[in-house]
Order: C-alpha cells, then sequence, then structure tokens
C-alpha cells in the first residue's frame, strides 16, 4: 500500500515547483516507508510513498510506459486481486510485461480498457493516470472506497492526494470550516457523507467512482452500484454460491512478498479468515500462520458484560489457536499510551474520530508492524451478512435515521450556542437520511421484511461500513501497515445483496446464512457465539486519563476549541463522566464524546 500526490496546471508551466510535490508527499512518509518518488511535466507534478508488498523491484512509482508514441505515467495506492487474469489478458493482446506487479499490470491495462478498466479490475484501490499527449488525468476509487483520495482545484490547479493534510501543503490553501463542514463533524461524524469532507471544497473521489480532468473541467463518474434483482438460487446453491466467493475472495487477498497475518478475536468473522489463510499456508508449504489480538492492561478485572459486547474474547481465542495451530501473540495496550495516541489518530485521520477504538487499532497495528506488513480482517462481515443489532431491533428500524447515531440532542448541544442558533443538526441529518434512502431499489417481489432491511443494509454499507473502512485504512496506514478486507469483496456482496433477508438471517440468528455455509468447518462455539465488537478498555484509568487531558484544555478559557464547542456543557460532561452524554455517541462502543483536542481550521464561516 502507498501514498500518491499530484498537481495538474493545464495553463501555466509548473515543473520548477518540484519542492511543492516534495512537502506534499512528506506527509505521506507513514503511508509508504520504503520508497519515494517523482514525475514532472511541464503541466504536472507527481508524487509517490511506497510500502512495498508485491514485486520490490518491478513496482517502482511514478511508473510510465510509452505506447504508440504517448506516454502514460501511474500513481497507485492499493492492491488487484485478478492481476493473473488481466495479465493474461493483456498478453493476448500483444503487451508484455518487464515485472510481476500489479502496477504494471494496471498501467497497461488503463492503456488497453481506457475508462472501462474500473470494470475489469478487483481490489481494492485508488490510483491517477496522466495522459501525456492528451493532457488529461484519470483518477479512479475501489467499489466500497477502501483506499482513500481527495481532490480540490485551486488557483487552475487540480490538486490530489491519499489524505487530506497532503493538499493542505499546497501553498495559500485554507482550512475552512463552513455550516456544512459543521454539520458533517457534529451531526454524521465520525461518520461522513460520500465525496464530501468537512473542510470547504476539499472533495473525496466517491467509492466506485472515477474522475476525468482535462481542459473541458472535472467529471466524475460512477461506475458501479449494488443492484436489486430476484434472488432465484434454491437454498443449497445460496450456500455454494456464498461459500465459493468467500473462499476465493480470501484466497485472492492472500497474495504477498511480504510477512502476511490475520488479526483473530474469536468472533465468527476473523475465524473465518483465519481458518482459511491458516490452510493455504499449509498447503503451500508456508510457515505456520502468525495471528493477533488486542487486549488491554487489567481488561480481566474490570470487563462489564453489555449487550453489545456480551463476552470477552480470551476463551474464543484460544479455541481458535489450538484448532488451527497458529502462531498467537497478544499486544496488550495500557491506559497512558491509548491516551496518548489520541492525538496521532486523529492526526492520522485528519479529522476526529472514534476515540480509543481509533488510538487502539493504530497501536494494535504498531505492534504486529514490527513483524507483519499486511493483515486480513473479518471487517465487513456484519453489515455484507446482517450482523448489527439495529437489524432486529423495530425501535432502530422505525427510528427515522441513522440507527447507530442519535444522540442529536447532545450532539447539538454541544456546539457553541452563537453556532449552534445558527444551524440545525436533525435537520441535516434527516436530508442525508432520506437522500440515501432514495437511492435504495426496493423490487416488487421483495416482501415487507426484505425491503425493510434492503434499506437498513445499504444505510449501513453506505455509511457504517464506511466510518470503519477509513478508520482501518488511517489507522494501518499510519504504521505502513496494510489491512486487507475480504469480506468487502464486490462479488461477494452483489450476490448477498439480494439474497431474502428470511434466508439471510437464517434461524432469526445475525449472519444466521453466514453461520450455517460454515457450521461444518469451525467448532461449535464460534459458530453459536453472538457477535461481539471490536474490543475496548474497561479500565477505568482510561476514563480519569481522558478527563484530565480534557481539564487541562478547559482550564483555559480563551482556548480555540471553545469558538467551537459549548463550554459549560463540556464542564458538565467532566463533572458527570460523562453521563451527561446519556445515549452513545456513535455506534456501539463511543458511549462518550470523542471531541477532546479538536483541532480547529483556520477560518471558521458561519
Amino acid at each position: 500500500m502507498c501514498g500518491l500526490v499530484g498537481v495538474i496546471n493545464l495553463k501555466h508551466d509548473i515543473s520548477d515547483k518540484k519542492h511543492i510535490i516534495i512537502d506534499m508527499n512528506d506527509t505521506l512518509s507513514n503511508r509508504g516507508p520504503d520508497e519515494c518518488g517523482y514525475y514532472t511535466e511541464p503541466n504536472v507534478l507527481l508524487g509517490h510513498r511506497r510500502l512495498i508488498v508485491i514485486d520490490p523491484d518491478g513496482g517502482k512509482q511514478p511508473m510510465s510506459y510509452n505506447y504508440n508514441g504517448n506516454t502514460y505515467t501511474l500513481v497507485y495506492n492499493g492492491q488487484l486481486y485478478n492481476t493473473k487474469e488481466l495479465r493474461e489478458e493483456l498478453t493476448q493482446n500483444g503487451f508484455t510485461f518487464e515485472s510481476h506487479s500489479d502496477t504494471e499490470v494496471l498501467l497497461k491495462s488503463y492503456i488497453h480498457f481506457k475508462e472501462n478498466v474500473v470494470h475489469k479490475i478487483n481490489g481494492i484501490f485508488a490510483f491517477a493516470i496522466w495522459d501525456s499527449n492528451n493532457k488529461q488525468l484519470f483518477m479512479a476509487r475501489d467499489h466500497f472506497g477502501v483506499k482513500p483520495l481527495y481532490y480540490t482545484h485551486f488557483d487552475n490547479n487540480f490538486i490530489f492526494a491519499s489524505e487530506i493534510k497532503a493538499i493542505l501543503k499546497f501553498p495559500k490553501i485554507e482550512t475552512i470550516l463552513d455550516k456544512q463542514g459543521i454539520c458533517e463533524l457534529f451531526g454524521i461524524g465520525p461518520a461522513h457523507t460520500a465525496g464530501l469532507t468537512a473542510f470547504k471544497n476539499i472533495f473525496e473521489l466517491k467509492p466506485a467512482s472515477y474522475l476525468v480532468y482535462n481542459d473541458s473541467g472535472i467529471h466524475v463518474k460512477k461506475y458501479w452500484k449494488l443492484k436489486s434483482y430476484k434472488h432465484k438460487d434454491t437454498f443449497s446453491n445460496t450456500c455454494d454460491k456464498v461459500r465459493y466467493l468467500l473462499e476465493d475472495s480470501i484466497n485472492r487477498q492472500l497474495v504477498s512478498d511480504v510477512p502476511l497475518c490475520t488479526f483473530l478475536s474469536g468472533g465468527l468473522d476473523s475465524s473465518i479468515i483465519t481458518l482459511y489463510a491458516s490452510n493455504y499456508c499449509k498447503e503451500n508449504g508456508l510457515p505456520k500462520l502468525d495471528t493477533y489480538s488486542v487486549d488491554y492492561v487489567d481488561n480481566d478485572k474490570n470487563f462489564q458484560k453489555t449487550d453489545f459486547q456480551p463476552n470477552s474474547d480470551n476463551y474464543y481465542i484460544e479455541l481458535m489457536r489450538e484448532q488451527l495451530n497458529t502462531n498467537h501473540h497478544t499486544v496488550t495496550l495500557d491506559t497512558p499510551e491509548l491516551v496518548s495516541a489520541l492525538e496521532d489518530a486523529m492526526i492520522a485521520r485528519d479529522l476526529p474520530g472514534m476515540a480509543d477504538v481509533d488510538s487502539s487499532l493504530l497501536l494494535f497495528c504498531k505492534n504486529v508492524k514490527n513483524e507483519a506488513t499486511v493483515t486480513l480482517t473479518g471487517e465487513c462481515a456484519d453489515e455484507i451478512f446482517g450482523g448489527y443489532p439495529w437489524f432486529f431491533r423495530q425501535d432502530a428500524l422505525q427510528s427515522g435515521t441513522f440507527p447507530w447515531s442519535i444522540a442529536i440532542d447532545e450532539r447539538q448541544e454541544l456546539l457553541n450556542p452563537t453556532i449552534s442558533n445558527k444551524l440545525d443538526l436533525k435537520e441535516y441529518i434527516d436530508y442525508r437520511y432520506k437522500e440515501s434512502l432514495s437511492e435504495v431499489e426496493i423490487l416488487e417481489s421483495d416482501t415487507k421484511e426484505t425491503s425493510e432491511k434492503r434499506k437498513i443494509s445499504h444505510l449501513t454499507l453506505n455509511w457504517f461500513m464506511q466510518t470503519l473502512l477509513d478508520r482501518s485504512d488511517k489507522m494501518g496506514m499510519y504504521n505502513g501497515f496494510e489491512i486487507r478486507v475480504p469480506f468487502c469483496d464486490y462479488r461477494l456482496a452483489e450476490y448477498v445483496w439480494n439474497i431474502p433477508w428470511e434466508i439471510k438471517a437464517l434461524n432469526g440468528r445475525e449472519k444466521g446464512l453466514l453461520r450455517y455455509v460454515m457450521k461444518d468447518l469451525l467448532p461449535d462455539e464460534i459458530i453459536d457465539r453472538k457477535k461481539s465488537p471490536y474490543p475496548k478498555t474497561w479500565n477505568p484509568t482510561y476514563l480519569n486519563s481522558v478527563k484530565e487531558k480534557l481539564d487541562n484544555i478547559m482550564k483555559d478559557k480563551n482556548a480555540p476549541i471553545n469558538e467551537l464547542l459549548n463550554r459549560n456543557y463540556i464542564l458538565e460532561i467532566l463533572r458527570t463522566d460523562g453521563t451527561a452524554f446519556t445515549r452513545p455517541w456513535f455506534g456501539q462502543l463511543m458511549t462518550r464524546s470523542s471531541t477532546h483536542g479538536l483541532p480547529l481550521p483556520s477560518k471558521y464561516v458561519a
């Protein structure tokens, strides 16, 4: 995995501005610690930071190729999972290859297929290709937006990068937080509306979209979406197809020229991934699989059973370790490092995120990176197969809003009254909620339950899952560590999308179909285990430390945070240990607000 940056100016020669692209590229050094490279033309500056995963010598970037008198240059972040098939097809069409890297295959695929390349590739990717003769830039992002890509247009410059911080390195670009940005941060956050960022005029290329920039402007097109159609397969064929697609996705993602591992929590999803990864290692004569889990100091003493986290992971991890004979490692984190990493996690995201859920993953990846470069995780199974409680709770299904983000009154009160009086978070959330639901395609043949679940599945896939994917990429790549998500294969998602809910939630269970498909391959304890989310610290010293950190900020009445937030309300949160926030800020884990240490943009526009 890597980081990429670029500046295109079709009106002026910018070849003497290489120092700008170097400064931008340097902000992405964490994403690509192994190599960096640059490409310049009179109208183009491209930069790349590389994390070596496939073909150390043959995958250097930026990569250029001259074809029929024209030069095409690629900067790319990601991994293709159908490289072999593409190389064979291109070879049949006269192309030759000097490496076994997917980078070369992607570049030549674009040369051959042009914009239709997005219909040919399977993987996680964000890339940009400069066409020298036609003075045109082509950018694309993978089906679910696993890999990030941002852009802006400023003073005749089209600027793009893997992270917002790189764009902000371009001279004179300001970080402006307007009304929409505040609504995104406090109404939608830590999720966000696809295509938007919290900063004015800085945009995200939407998942499953490509962008063309030339002398006629910026042109964005969506190339893929989940389509609704009547499911006609028998139950037996459905099970076979799900298992095949899942196995194929996992096996494709196990290809790597550097050490690879899995994250193992003992839950259904990570156990499935680890099962196939372990078998792959055995079948290919590789060393036994390394697996990793995260835990916290004194969690065994302080763990509290909840509806969302009914049990701890340790028993189930040991069960899978014994069955699969993996080389298991536990990374144990303590409160001081969790609190210290809160700021690093926010820097990694470029925006406030999920507090300790972010910082713990950042530290987890940092520790695992010492021994591996790539991991496979069970992320996205809950979104694809219907694993969250809100799929089953009528109060959530009928809430009329995003079911994981219901603390709207508390969010509104958190704002400085001078700002709060000028905007309505609920109105903004309602607009985005209805806008999103209008995209759902309901079939006449859908039962009432299936149509209802299509809606909640659409919201979960396009909002909640995007937030978790963003978290995985940013926390992993901050450490030069690649996280792969086999459940997020678009072919699997396409198929499962149209399986009737009565089958998907077989026996009335969350992920019931997935449990049934795997029942002969995993222990009953794993198959029957109730969903348990990413583990968090239960150590009371964490809350005390965060309170102290926030209290130190709030002692200064002139602290910048007071321009944006309601100081009295924050003091009340401190006084009550967060119980002033009566409902979760987001999802299942964030029972308290994550706004401590919020950095202010250089300009705020109300």
